[in-house]
Protein backbone atom coordinates (compact mmCIF):
# COMPACT_ATOMS: atom_id res chain seq x y z
CA UNK A 1 0.00 0.00 0.00
CA UNK A 2 2.79 2.40 0.88
CA UNK A 3 4.51 1.66 -2.44
CA UNK A 4 1.31 2.34 -4.37
CA UNK A 5 0.88 5.64 -2.56
CA UNK A 6 4.48 6.61 -3.33
CA UNK A 7 4.01 5.80 -7.03
CA UNK A 8 0.75 7.78 -7.04
CA UNK A 9 2.41 10.79 -5.45
CA UNK A 10 5.32 10.70 -7.92
CA UNK A 11 2.88 10.45 -10.84
CA UNK A 12 0.84 13.32 -9.47
CA UNK A 13 3.95 15.44 -9.06
CA UNK A 14 5.03 14.68 -12.64
CA UNK A 15 1.61 15.62 -14.04
CA UNK A 16 1.65 18.84 -12.05
CA UNK A 17 5.12 19.71 -13.33
CA UNK A 18 4.04 19.11 -16.93
CA UNK A 19 0.93 21.24 -16.45
CA UNK A 20 3.01 24.10 -15.07
CA UNK A 21 5.58 23.80 -17.87
CA UNK A 22 3.04 23.97 -20.71
CA UNK A 23 2.14 27.66 -20.27
CA UNK A 24 5.82 28.56 -20.16
CA UNK A 25 6.37 26.92 -23.53
CA UNK A 26 3.34 28.69 -24.97
CA UNK A 27 4.67 32.03 -23.71
CA UNK A 28 7.96 31.50 -25.54
CA UNK A 29 6.06 31.31 -28.86
CA UNK A 30 3.09 33.66 -28.42
CA UNK A 31 0.28 33.60 -30.98
CA UNK A 32 -1.75 36.74 -30.39
CA UNK A 33 -1.57 40.23 -31.91
CA UNK A 34 -0.51 41.67 -28.55
CA UNK A 35 2.54 39.40 -28.61
CA UNK A 36 3.89 41.27 -31.64
CA UNK A 37 4.75 44.40 -29.68
CA UNK A 38 8.29 45.73 -30.04
CA UNK A 39 9.38 44.47 -26.61
CA UNK A 40 8.42 40.89 -27.46
CA UNK A 41 10.18 41.15 -30.80
CA UNK A 42 13.34 42.48 -29.13
CA UNK A 43 13.30 39.57 -26.66
CA UNK A 44 13.37 36.85 -29.33
CA UNK A 45 16.22 34.38 -28.95
CA UNK A 46 17.78 31.95 -31.42
CA UNK A 47 15.14 29.54 -32.71
CA UNK A 48 12.24 31.63 -31.35
CA UNK A 49 9.47 33.22 -33.35
CA UNK A 50 6.21 35.14 -33.00
CA UNK A 51 3.24 34.31 -35.23
CA UNK A 52 -0.14 36.07 -35.16
CA UNK A 53 -1.83 35.93 -38.59
CA UNK A 54 -5.08 37.15 -37.04
CA UNK A 55 -3.41 40.55 -36.53
CA UNK A 56 -4.08 41.60 -40.14
CA UNK A 57 -6.83 41.29 -42.76
CA UNK A 58 -6.43 39.36 -45.98
CA UNK A 59 -3.93 40.94 -48.36
CA UNK A 60 -0.54 40.78 -50.01
CA UNK A 61 2.19 39.05 -47.99
CA UNK A 62 5.68 40.56 -47.75
CA UNK A 63 8.77 39.10 -46.08
CA UNK A 64 11.66 41.32 -44.96
CA UNK A 65 14.88 39.60 -43.87
CA UNK A 66 17.31 41.70 -41.85
CA UNK A 67 20.84 40.33 -42.15
CA UNK A 68 22.26 42.41 -39.27
CA UNK A 69 19.42 41.40 -36.95
CA UNK A 70 19.25 37.78 -38.17
CA UNK A 71 15.47 38.06 -38.21
CA UNK A 72 12.65 37.72 -40.72
CA UNK A 73 9.58 39.96 -40.56
CA UNK A 74 6.31 38.97 -42.21
CA UNK A 75 3.63 41.49 -43.20
CA UNK A 76 0.15 40.99 -44.61
CA UNK A 77 -1.77 43.96 -45.97
CA UNK A 78 1.10 46.07 -44.60
CA UNK A 79 0.65 44.84 -41.01
CA UNK A 80 3.22 42.75 -39.15
CA UNK A 81 1.92 39.22 -38.49
CA UNK A 82 5.14 37.39 -37.66
CA UNK A 83 8.77 37.72 -36.68
CA UNK A 84 11.37 34.96 -36.48
CA UNK A 85 15.01 34.47 -35.71
CA UNK A 86 16.91 33.16 -38.75
CA UNK A 87 20.33 31.97 -39.82
CA UNK A 88 21.59 33.39 -43.09
CA UNK A 89 24.78 32.90 -45.11
CA UNK A 90 28.28 33.13 -43.72
CA UNK A 91 31.00 35.48 -44.94
CA UNK A 92 32.24 32.80 -47.36
CA UNK A 93 28.72 31.96 -48.56
CA UNK A 94 26.81 35.24 -48.13
CA UNK A 95 23.09 35.71 -48.56
CA UNK A 96 22.49 38.20 -51.37
CA UNK A 97 20.61 41.41 -50.67
CA UNK A 98 17.88 42.88 -52.81
CA UNK A 99 14.27 42.35 -53.80
CA UNK A 100 13.30 38.81 -54.78
CA UNK A 101 10.17 37.02 -55.95
CA UNK A 102 9.22 33.57 -54.71
CA UNK A 103 10.00 31.47 -57.79
CA UNK A 104 9.11 28.01 -56.56
CA UNK A 105 7.59 26.32 -53.51
CA UNK A 106 8.12 22.74 -52.42
CA UNK A 107 7.31 21.12 -49.06
CA UNK A 108 9.83 18.29 -49.37
CA UNK A 109 12.94 19.54 -51.15
CA UNK A 110 16.58 18.50 -51.08
CA UNK A 111 19.58 20.55 -52.08
CA UNK A 112 21.02 19.98 -55.53
CA UNK A 113 24.28 21.62 -54.42
CA UNK A 114 25.01 20.43 -50.88
CA UNK A 115 24.91 16.64 -50.49
CA UNK A 116 21.17 16.25 -50.89
CA UNK A 117 20.62 18.23 -47.67
CA UNK A 118 16.96 18.49 -46.65
CA UNK A 119 15.28 21.88 -47.19
CA UNK A 120 11.71 21.48 -45.87
CA UNK A 121 9.11 24.08 -46.82
CA UNK A 122 11.46 25.50 -49.42
CA UNK A 123 10.60 28.80 -51.09
CA UNK A 124 13.10 29.51 -53.87
CA UNK A 125 14.34 33.05 -54.36
CA UNK A 126 17.03 32.48 -57.02
CA UNK A 127 17.67 29.70 -59.51
CA UNK A 128 21.25 29.32 -58.27
CA UNK A 129 20.28 28.00 -54.87
CA UNK A 130 19.05 30.76 -52.52
CA UNK A 131 15.82 29.99 -50.68
CA UNK A 132 13.82 30.33 -47.50
CA UNK A 133 13.48 26.96 -45.77
CA UNK A 134 13.31 25.19 -42.42
CA UNK A 135 16.67 24.41 -40.86
CA UNK A 136 18.90 24.82 -37.85
CA UNK A 137 18.65 28.37 -36.54
CA UNK A 138 21.52 29.57 -34.40
CA UNK A 139 20.69 33.28 -34.36
CA UNK A 140 23.82 34.05 -36.36
CA UNK A 141 25.01 33.46 -39.97
CA UNK A 142 25.46 29.72 -40.47
CA UNK A 143 24.12 28.70 -43.89
CA UNK A 144 25.51 28.44 -47.42
CA UNK A 145 23.44 31.47 -48.41
CA UNK A 146 19.87 30.35 -47.75
CA UNK A 147 17.67 31.86 -45.05
CA UNK A 148 17.02 29.15 -42.45
CA UNK A 149 13.81 29.38 -40.42
CA UNK A 150 12.53 27.45 -37.41
CA UNK A 151 10.51 24.53 -38.81
CA UNK A 152 7.12 25.52 -37.35
CA UNK A 153 7.57 29.09 -38.56
CA UNK A 154 8.68 27.89 -42.02
CA UNK A 155 5.54 25.76 -42.27
CA UNK A 156 3.26 28.60 -41.20
CA UNK A 157 4.92 31.05 -43.58
CA UNK A 158 4.72 28.54 -46.45
CA UNK A 159 0.94 28.39 -45.98
CA UNK A 160 0.66 32.19 -46.20
CA UNK A 161 2.76 32.93 -49.28
CA UNK A 162 2.23 32.42 -52.98
CA UNK A 163 4.57 32.20 -55.96
CA UNK A 164 5.43 35.72 -57.05
CA UNK A 165 5.33 37.05 -53.49
CA UNK A 166 8.03 39.55 -52.51
CA UNK A 167 10.97 38.88 -50.19
CA UNK A 168 13.33 41.74 -49.35
CA UNK A 169 16.76 40.85 -47.94
CA UNK A 170 18.46 43.88 -46.46
CA UNK A 171 21.64 45.05 -44.80
CA UNK A 172 23.06 48.47 -44.02
CA UNK A 173 24.71 48.76 -47.44
CA UNK A 174 21.64 47.85 -49.49
CA UNK A 175 18.71 49.49 -47.72
CA UNK A 176 17.68 52.34 -45.47
CA UNK A 177 17.66 51.87 -41.70
CA UNK A 178 13.89 51.44 -41.43
CA UNK A 179 14.06 48.47 -43.81
CA UNK A 180 17.02 46.86 -42.05
CA UNK A 181 15.27 47.40 -38.71
CA UNK A 182 11.58 47.28 -39.65
CA UNK A 183 8.68 48.01 -37.34
CA UNK A 184 5.01 47.13 -37.09
CA UNK A 185 4.16 48.42 -40.57
CA UNK A 186 5.68 47.25 -43.83
CA UNK A 187 8.69 49.47 -44.63
CA UNK A 188 8.40 48.98 -48.39
CA UNK A 189 5.67 48.49 -50.96
CA UNK A 190 4.22 45.02 -50.38
CA UNK A 191 3.70 44.37 -54.10
CA UNK A 192 7.09 45.50 -55.39
CA UNK A 193 9.49 45.64 -52.43
CA UNK A 194 10.43 49.17 -53.50
CA UNK A 195 10.44 52.32 -51.35
CA UNK A 196 7.00 53.60 -50.51
CA UNK A 197 5.73 56.47 -52.73
CA UNK A 198 6.68 59.88 -51.43
CA UNK A 199 9.29 58.60 -48.99
CA UNK A 200 12.04 60.99 -50.01
CA UNK A 201 14.29 60.21 -47.06
CA UNK A 202 14.44 56.49 -47.82
CA UNK A 203 15.01 57.08 -51.54
CA UNK A 204 17.80 59.56 -50.80
CA UNK A 205 19.58 57.04 -48.59
CA UNK A 206 19.55 54.47 -51.38
CA UNK A 207 21.07 56.79 -53.98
Amino acid sequence: MDLSRAVFRRSLALLLALALAAPLQAQSLPASPAALDDASVAALGAGDYLWAPEAAPAGQVLVVVSLPEQRAYVYRAGVRIGVSSVSTGTATHPTPTGVFEILQKKVDHRSNLYNDAPMPYMQRLTWDGIALHAGKVTGRPASHGCVRLPRAFAEALYAETEKGGIVVIADDASHAADVVHPGASAPVDTYTGLPLPGDADRIAQLE
